[in-house]
């Protein structure tokens, strides 16, 4: 059973960030902010993909170490390094896929920046209310 729950958090956190950043991907190209699917986009509007995926990649491993029954750092890093290996091989399978897929620098800020947005994540759900705010 613990095997299961410790799969679910690691899930959770993983489909947190993949899918708000894929709702709001379509959100953004459906009211024509972001040009039609498949189609290049100037580098301001990739800089915007970027700072949504840096939130909700965090968001996700905030999920992961709430959801997390114990040891919820273990469960952080398995969440990275899940994230890293499915991040590498999604920018090499499209590393020369053009530029609908997104610039190079978009896809190495993808691979820098999973170790710390999970770490972000975890850090903020393990953080103690100060002594005023903490239910008595």
């Amino acid at each position: 059973m613990n095997l299961f729950k410790s799969a679910g958090a690691v899930l959770a956190g993983l489909f947190t960030g993949a899918l708000l950043s894929l709702a709001v991907d379509a959100t953004l190209h459906s009211t024509g902010v972001y040009p039609p699917w498949f189609q290049p986009m100037a580098d301001p509007l990739w800089i915007l993909a970027l700072a949504y995926r840096l939130i909700f990649n965090s968001f996700g491993g905030f999920v992961t170490a709430k959801i997390a029954a114990n040891h919820p750092a273990a469960h952080v890093i398995a969440l990275t390094v899940l994230g890293l290996v499915m991040t590498i091989l999604g920018v090499a399978a499209n590393w020369n896929a053009g530029p609908e897929f997104g610039p190079r620098w978009f896809n190495i800020a993808l691979v820098i920046s999973v170790i710390p947005t999970a770490w972000i994540g975890y850090k903020l759900a393990i953080r103690k209310l100060p002594f005023s705010e903490q239910q008595i």
